[in-house]
């Protein structure tokens, strides 16, 4: 780099070296690129599939397509290896990258000698995705079933989770700093196709498979993420805000032809665009046609397929 006109890229995993880690070994001297699984777009561009030109312009017939697309990646996720294999096969190979990610990046890189409630924490964050998650409860939950931990050790477990690049942690949005850290968090899994994996019930969470597909998509694009509870107790699933400062507040609706899940959504932004005059309010759906009727003013509507 001194002596020479190249672009240097070094690559690695996290197991080797974490973000800050990264910082210090090169001494400051590089900028890090995370490395996430596909998005949806990069999955039509591996499949040979992506399409061109302006969204508006696009026919029924093209965003039909992409509209089962959609739904095969809400399902599939965006693991390489894991495009257009069968699912029992799929499952196997997603649960074996989870059990090495915690082996290595946690139980060995940090010398964790009783790997049972890290265990319990895992699971427990990869079936509830987009679940309010409360470290106190937990722990209460764990001393019932007489598995010993103390709370400070939870709170390690959960960095050292996110740390590894398995899932990812949503704060509430407010002024004070100290209610970040004692309001409920959210969490989701780094990768869509980590929900079927671990959903009990076997069946895939298309809701919460979108919401973490929008909310991994905002943190490709730099986003700081919230989310919303407003005064009047409705919450709104994301704020956002852009590195150029921009707002944005979205609610995640899988399905409008519900009205009373449709007034719910809207119901939420509406309170929510309130309280944040400057985020724009986007309502955010599987739908590929818009939905009727038009929504209030001043919310947008947004399908996840443009």
């Amino acid at each position: 780099m001194d002596t020479e006109k190249v672009d240097l890229f070094l690559t690695c995993s996290s197991a080797r070296l974490l973000s800050l880690e990264v910082a210090i070994s090169m001494r400051g001297r590089a900028m890090e690129v995370l490395i996430h699984p596909f998005s949806f777009r990069e999955a039509l561009r591996h499949d040979n599939a992506e399409p061109t030109g302006d969204p508006a312009t696009w026919p029924k017939a093209l965003c039909s397509t992409l509209d089962n697309k959609l739904h095969d990646y809400l399902t599939v996720g965006g693991f390489p290896e894991a495009q257009g294999v069968p699912l029992r096969d799929r499952r196997e190979l997603l649960r074996t990258y989870v059990d090495v990610a915690i082996l290595r990046n946690v139980i060995e890189r940090h010398n964790v000698s009783n790997p049972l409630p890290l265990r319990w924490l895992q699971c427990h964050l990869l079936t509830s995705p987009a679940a309010l998650f409360n470290i106190q409860k937990f722990y209460a939950t764990l001393r019932s079933q007489g598995v010993p931990v103390v709370k400070d050790t939870l709170h390690t477990f959960l960095g050292y989770l996110e740390d590894t690049f398995l899932i990812r942690i949503v704060a509430q949005h407010s002024a004070l700093e100290r209610k970040w850290m004692v309001n409920p968090h959210k969490a989701y899994p780094v990768d869509p196709g980590l929900i079927l994996v671990y959903e009990q019930a076997g069946r895939a969470n298309l809701g919460h498979a979108l919401e973490t597909v929008v909310l991994i998509e905002l943190e490709r694009q730099g986003c700081e993420v919230f989310y919303v509870y407003t005064v009047d107790g409705f919450e709104v699933d994301f704020l956002a805000h852009t590195p150029e400062g921009v707002q944005f507040l979205l609610q995640i609706c899988t399905d409008l032809s519900n009205p009373a899940t449709r007034e719910r959504g809207v119901r939420g932004l509406i309170a929510a665009s309130s309280e944040y005059p400057n985020a724009t309010p986007l309502l955010i759906t599987l739908d590929a046609i818009p939905p009727q009727p038009p929504l209030p003013a001043p919310l947008q509507w947004q399908s996840a397929v443009t």
